[in-house]
């Protein structure tokens, strides 16, 4: 076991958690200027619909390594007359996209980028669906912050990290490059950064319309610039794709109703993961503070499901046109959860299955909640920084890389095949407690989304904490070392007390430590919600963002 640093491990807290108070509105994201742009929709009399479009627009441009307008969504909204609803913004493979096209293209197996790994982008397309459905403001009204940062925002140090992380992946003289590296060195902190290509496409979008991205000009456009590239996708791919409306999947927890997407999303997952440790008496709330949990028994049981649990994703989790029925009934059986609980030794680790996907990140997270009870939960994601790598200059968009999920094992679930949704590791999520939504929450963070979400679940049910402490504690997680690797490793984030890694240890955990506040263990923010005697409409909102992140909390 690597220890932590003597400073690692603080008995403080490594940050004042910070929650503000609204009673008319919200908005939690990965960065503040994001923030602010939603919450100014908001006060204008926009909808928690509205609000995180615009928000997910300039997290677009300020954040453009995690996420933008080539890459998905993933949506649960609520609101008093419709309850709760999914909306699928995940994109599809080529229609040309078979087993036998991508042998021939050369590839043995999925690369985790490159043009093959390219599908149809569908986060605009569901903003679209969703404004059409539930927005108040006009659509080009919602894209004005968007666009004033595109000509314009100041670098911050995590901008300038994730430009030079994959500068070294890219290289710096290419598209990408000409992009988002145009100076030919790294961006100075408060450097006016201006992205010229990618604010002329926003304001496309704002003038044309979401339906110009798959059946006009930027449509065309993209189809001409990845079939140069070498992608299998074509014009006729971005006409045909749609989003899909579809009904949220639902677990109990111990008293509260945990909500999340269903498949192609992971959260069937996360309501599994949480489905086995119901399955064991928790720890005392005391156990939950500001270093995380300090019962060693119970970290190692959160472990040992989420292990269970991913081998399962991995098994089963794919387009849900492709997936037995009868898949994703068991993964939501609590007998299931009890037969896998039963297989954990409380005292011992059990070695772990090979994953049979890739690992990796690069994923934003927000949520709203409006004056009349509205709220979204919202993942958006390019997949891994700046995702395939394929950036188009003329329109300043870097599509993502989802499709290197995809297996070329003609056995596998979730092998190639045409117009296919891959296995997504997106999983929105919010819990309901007494019939009524009480907390709308969510992380970015590659595979590990599950277990962040269960950590955060056990934190403000088992432990009873605010969700500013749950956000902000430590975390630890089931990983591995490579892709395609068993998640082996337990990886603890400092804070956590090393008296626990060490009992970890002891059971045979390879217990492997991570600095302080660490990315990698996702941006987790939430909105809780205060309802009134009547219980028609909240009376108040408590919002919290990740210190993690680059996000501050929002609130009017």
């Amino acid at each position: 076991m690597t220890m932590p640093s003597a400073d690692a491990s603080p008995r403080q807290p490594l940050v004042q958690p910070v929650a503000v108070r609204g009673l008319r509105g919200a908005v939690v994201s990965p960065h503040a200027l994001a923030g602010e742009a939603g919450l100014g929709v908001l006060r204008a009399g926009g909808s928690a619909v509205d609000a995180a479009i615009a928000t997910n627009a300039a997290l677009a441009v300020v954040t453009s390594h995690m996420c933008g307008l080539g890459g998905d969504a993933f949506w649960l909204i609520w609101t008093p007359q419709t309850d709760l609803e999914a909306l699928n913004g995940s994109g599809r493979s080529a229609a040309g996209a078979t087993l036998e096209a991508a042998r021939s293209a050369g590839l043995e197996s999925m690369p985790l980028r490159g043009p093959w790994t390219v599908t149809v982008p569908g986060a605009v397309r569901s903003w679209g669906d969703a404004h059409r459905r539930h927005g108040r403001l006009p659509w080009a009204t919602l894209f004005a912050p968007a666009i004033e940062l595109a000509d314009g925002f100041a670098a911050t140090a995590g901008w300038s990290a994730a430009i030079e992380r994959s500068a070294a992946i890219f290289g710096t003289d290419s598209g990408w490059a000409a992009v988002f590296r145009p100076h030919g060195r790294p961006w100075r902190p408060g450097e006016r950064v201006s992205l010229p290509a990618l604010a002329g496409t926003l304001r496309r979008l704002a003038a044309e319309g979401p339906d110009d991205a798959y059946e006009g000009a930027l449509a065309r456009r993209a189809a001409e610039f990845l079939e140069a590239s070498g992608s299998p996708l074509r014009s006729v791919d971005f006409a045909e794709h749609r989003s899909t409306w579809a009904d949220p999947i639902r677990a109990g927890y111990r008293g509260v109703e945990a909500a999340s997407h269903p498949p192609n999303s992971s959260g069937a997952v996360a309501l599994e993961l949480l489905q086995v440790l119901g399955s064991f008496d928790p720890p005392a709330a005391s156990a939950f503070g500001a270093s995380g949990v300090t019962d060693p028994a119970w970290t190692h049981l959160v472990l040992e499901a989420a292990r269970l649990t991913l081998a399962d994703r991995d098994a089963f989790l794919t387009d849900p046109d492709a997936m037995a029925d009868a898949a994703l009934a068991m993964l939501l059986d609590p007998a299931h959860a009890t037969a896998l609980a039963r297989r954990i030794d409380p005292g011992r680790v059990t070695p772990p299955m090979p994953l049979a996907v890739p690992r990796g990140g690069g994923t934003v997270y927000l949520a709203a909640a409006d004056d009349r009870g509205g709220l979204v939960s919202l993942l958006q994601s390019n997949y891994a920084g700046f995702g395939s790598g394929l950036v188009d200059p003329e329109t300043g968009i870097a599509y993502q890389n989802r499709g290197s999920f995809f297996s070329l094992d003609p056995r596998h679930p979730n092998a190639l095949a045409p117009r296919k949704r891959t296995m997504h590791t997106l999983t929105p999520g919010m819990l309901f407690r007494d019939g009524r939504p009480w907390i709308v929450h969510g992380s970015m963070g590659g595979e590990i989304q599950p277990q962040v979400f269960a950590q955060f679940v056990s934190a403000v049910v088992d432990g009873g904490r605010p969700i500013a402490d749950a956000v902000a504690a430590p975390r630890f997680a089931a990983d591995a070392d490579g892709h395609y690797q068993p998640p082996s490793v337990t990886r603890l984030e400092g804070g956590i007390r090393p008296e626990v890694g060490e009992a970890l240890a002891a059971m045979g955990h390879a217990v492997a430590w991570t600095p302080p506040l660490s990315s990698s263990f996702g941006h987790q923010h939430a909105i809780a919600v205060q309802w009134g005697a009547a219980g028609d409409v909240p009376v108040s909102y408590e919002a919290s963002t990740d210190p993690r992140s680059e996000g501050l909390p929002g609130a009017w």
